[in-house]
């Protein structure tokens, strides 16, 4: 990020609403990185996350409805009139069922009430500097349950990159990949890498919590590659901090087995009891920051 151009709009204009700076002076100490609304085409991806590939309806009405669109005939409905999400996504089994948006190739308008992640942050958030966890996302208005907040965007990278990439890291560095496992089957398993530490969105600057109000869905729009949607699991007043569990959980439970989500955390991976301490505050805190050893195996 060239910090000299840069303004109080973390996003430089490339979101719809800007995304604020709290003060000045802390624009000098933010870490480097390139604002991208969107998934890129990282290392190890074979699929351009931009290319529309996933077919359309052929509704030419306003907004699309269960009896006549194919998209929501095939997929199911994943918003309410208001686009607010019907459905948590985690199961019991702790995978993420995927949320399928009307796309590119659609006949219904931009205002359908499918189209919901692909119209990027309509919400005014604030990056600012936490009391003990550095930099964290907060919101300046209140923010009712189930609506869409911002995605969790950066590169998408391949398997082996990602454990690369781990593998390179030092100890006292942050860790942003997340691994998103989704569930297509009796055995079959849909793994994506995201990585915003050199390119990436807001979601990069959010904060883990073991007690979280965002939950994280996996929505496909365009591409096959999903994007990385965070909503509201309650309502949020202005000004509270968003945070998210990196194990992709929300039950307020220790993470399932198998995680629908994962920002892994593997600083001194071979010694669990020297794990990050999790500084979240919640009364069920896990004392330790989630950790994944499986893109290390």
């Amino acid at each position: 990020m060239n910090v000299e151009k840069l303004s109080l709009d973390l996003s430089s204009g490339l979101e719809n609403v800007p995304v604020s700076i709290e003060g000045i002076s802390a624009i000098q100490t933010l870490p480097r990185f390139e604002y991208s609304p969107d998934n890129i085409q990282g290392p190890g991806c074979t699929i351009d996350p931009s290319e529309v590939t996933l077919p359309g309806c052929s509704c030419i009405t306003r907004s699309c409805s269960t009896e006549s669109c194919s998209c929501l005939q095939i997929h199911g409905q994943a918003y309410d009139s208001t686009g607010s999400l019907l459905n948590q996504s985690s199961t019991d089994s702790g995978y993420c069922s995927p949320v399928f948006e009307c796309n590119a190739l659609c006949g219904c308008s931009d205002a359908c009430s499918n189209r919901v992640v692909q119209r990027g942050v309509r919400l005014r958030l604030e990056v600012y500097h936490t009391n003990n966890r550095g930099w964290g996302v907060r919101t300046l208005e209140a923010i009712p349950n189930r609506t869409f907040v911002c995605e969790y965007a950066g590169e998408v990278i391949s398997f082996e990159e990602a454990r690369c990439r781990q593998l390179a890291q030092r100890p006292e560095e942050n860790n942003y990949i997340i691994a998103v496992r989704e569930h297509a089957g009796t055995d079959s398993v849909t793994e994506t890498f995201v990585d915003p530490a050199v390119m990436g969105n807001v979601g990069r600057f959010l904060n883990h919590s073991c007690q979280p109000n965002l939950l994280m869905q996996p929505v496909r729009v365009h591409s096959v590659v999903p994007r990385l949607a965070l909503f509201a699991g309650r309502d949020i007043n202005a000004l509270e901090e968003l945070v998210f569990d990196y194990s992709g959980g929300y039950s307020n439970q220790p993470p399932a087995e198998a995680p629908s989500t994962h920002r892994a955390n593997i600083a001194q991976a071979n010694k669990p009891d020297q794990r990050k301490k999790c500084h979240c505050g919640a009364n069920n805190c896990q004392l330790f920051l989630p950790l994944d050893l499986s893109i290390l195996s």
